[in-house]
């Protein structure tokens, strides 16, 4: 008889919890994972998958302006939020219910109910108690609402995607990722934005040359960006308006009030440090380069660690803890030259250093920088410009960052990673033949 009912129990069925179990079954793992949402996590439920098509949507508005300018004329246009709405919903289950058949069909059973763990090797669940060899942990992380007066008249990114009525004038608290993303959203789905954001500029983390053409540009196309600010109480308004009331002084009215002030791991109530599992110092689950926890049969993977929120990166560590645990090939985690992209309006991608940070590393950085502006807008006349960037390790003459702002950021970086990753120099990218006309053709013929 086994020891054990499971050889994995997974809690949670986002992108690293389905990659694991899936993966592990087809070692010939007996596998279980539990959620007590819907199947497919932050990014296919409610965060990367309905952003984008949100931000597809918003797009129509800079197309339709821009045709004038090729000798299109395009009549009276209108715009209609519930049958968006109605549409990102029917993708969104549609996509919940392909990612419960590729767990029935890798043989996983799917328990929707909340688990807990008991010990290192129970578990909790749907008023089962069930014993397994190792527990892996990919319950994702939530919305960060700052503890201020009127916090509950604010929305987060959650509620954003649900809203029954369209806000004809929003306040976005925050500055990275999801606030410049949502800016843009309803930026170009008509309504009057404006982002509050307690540092300068946006996009923290980020090359500096970047946060500061992207801040510009937002600012141009007539985002409101109050920077070195922030909302510390909300109140309510007319007619179910808002006013977000700002330690400058300023009061802001609006329809809705969004936090995007970042996200927290989801590990309370789970048992983790009733069973001696460490946390960081925001709650999440701390691991070593194999995805462990300091209990030798409890696991990590995703928004939950402290490692970056990014889905693919859940996936690889998903797929890695797999054949650590069952295809007897321990794997590390590689985290080294990970590409990344906002889906702002123009958007951003990046892989490798910021100038910044390469400079701290190596002796001889040199910068390769060119802001212009693209093809198209020579006859649209939009006055959008594209910056991009190669930061260069003078001694080996090795691309260690590549940036870039302006339409089709992140399909250019996509490849452009590839060689960064691979450790292209900047000879090698010289003597790349560009693609003419091509926005991408710049960093192969940036002096």
């Amino acid at each position: 008889m086994a020891k054990f009912d499971l050889d994995l129990f997974v809690i949670g069925a986002g992108s690293g919890g389905v990659r694991a179990s899936r993966i592990s079954a087809g070692y010939g793992a007996r596998v279980a994972i539990a959620e007590d949402r819907d199947v497919g996590g932050t990014c296919v439920i409610r965060g990367c998958i309905p952003k984008k098509l949100l931000a597809y949507a918003a797009h129509f508005a800079d197309d339709f302006e821009d045709a004038a300018g090729y000798g299109w004329t395009v009549g009276p246009c209108t715009f209609d939020w519930p049958s968006l709405v109605a549409a990102k919903d029917q993708e969104i289950g549609r996509l919940n219910g392909i990612y419960k058949q590729i767990l029935a069909k890798a043989g996983v059973e799917l328990i929707e109910s909340r688990a807990t763990i008991v010990d290192p090797h129970t578990v909790s669940v749907g008023g089962r108690t069930l014993t397994t060899k190792y527990i892996l942990v990919a319950t994702g992380a939530h919305p960060f609402c700052p503890p201020i007066p009127g916090e509950s008249l604010g929305i987060t990114s959650d509620e954003a995607f649900h809203l029954p009525k369209f806000p004809q004038r929003i306040v976005i608290e925050g500055g990275g990722y999801v606030a410049v993303e949502f800016a843009g959203i309803f930026h170009g789905l008509g309504s009057h934005v404006t982002i509050v954001y307690r540092r300068s500029p946006l996009l923290r983390g980020f090359d500096t040359d970047v946060r500061e053409h992207l801040t510009e540009q937002l600012q141009r196309r007539g985002v409101n960006i109050k920077l070195n600010c922030e909302v510390n109480a909300i109140e309510k308004g007319a007619e179910g308006s808002r006013v977000a009331r700002c330690n400058t002084g300023d009061s802001i009215a609006c329809d809705a009030v969004m936090f995007a002030t970042g996200r927290k791991p989801n590990t309370s109530n789970l048992g983790l440090e009733e069973v001696g599992v460490q946390l960081g110092l925001s709650g999440e689950l701390v691991v070593d380069e194999y995805s462990r926890s300091n209990v030798e049969s409890i696991y990590g993977v995703g928004d939950v660690t402290g490692r970056a929120q990014l889905t693919p990166i859940a996936i690889k560590d998903g797929a890695k803890v797999a054949a650590t645990l069952f295809g007897s090939k321990p794997s590390l985690v590689d985290h080294e030259y990970v590409p990344t992209a906002v889906f702002s309006q123009p958007p951003v991608a990046t892989v490798g250093f910021t100038e910044e940070a390469a400079r701290t590393i190596y002796p001889d950085v040199q910068v390769h920088r060119s802001v212009f502006r693209p093809l198209k807008h020579t006859l649209s006349g939009r006055v959008e410009r594209t910056m991009m960037k190669l930061v260069v390790d003078g001694a080996t003459g090795r691309v260690v960052g590549a940036h870039m702002v302006g339409a089709d950021a992140p399909e250019i970086i996509q490849g452009v990673a590839i060689a960064v990753k691979l450790g292209a120099t900047k000879a090698q990218f010289d003597a790349t033949v560009g693609i003419h006309p091509t926005a991408a053709e710049e960093f192969v013929t940036m002096a």
